[in-house]
């Protein structure tokens, strides 16, 4: 039980930023601000979302993809983080399951996620 003052100031501290609606299996790009001395840039960084937990500010999603190598790559972002500029749904994917870490034993073929066609046309 979390208190009500609490949930109050976090509500506020999200309610002007505006994320996409996605959920796990989802295919998303990530523009994060980095900083290299005094420089900024914006690195993207495209996976599939394989867990989304949390409530409120402190939530997070896990984004999953496949670097040089054919090497996992795993990061996980808090949602409402100042250094995420953007979120940008490439394509919904369709599965049965909220937290696909069953992802990070396959490879190649297998490690595809069809994609959720009735989920494209709702938008």
């Amino acid at each position: 039980m979390r208190n009500k003052f609490i949930e109050q100031f976090e509500q506020a501290q999200i309610a002007d930023r505006k994320r996409p609606d996605f959920g796990a299996g989802d295919t998303i790009r990530l523009g994060i601000r980095i900083k290299e001395g005094e420089k900024t840039r914006v690195q993207i960084f495209e996976g599939v979302c394989i867990a989304k937990r949390g409530a409120g500010a402190s939530k997070t999603i896990t984004v999953r993809k496949i670097g040089a190598n054919s090497i996992g790559v795993e990061r996980i972002f808090p949602l409402y983080a100042e250094a995420l500029e953007s979120i940008e749904v490439v394509r919904k994917g369709k599965v049965r399951r909220a937290k696909l870490y069953y992802m990070r034993n396959l490879r190649g073929k297998a490690a595809r996620i069809k994609e959720d066609r009735a989920g494209a046309k709702a938008e």
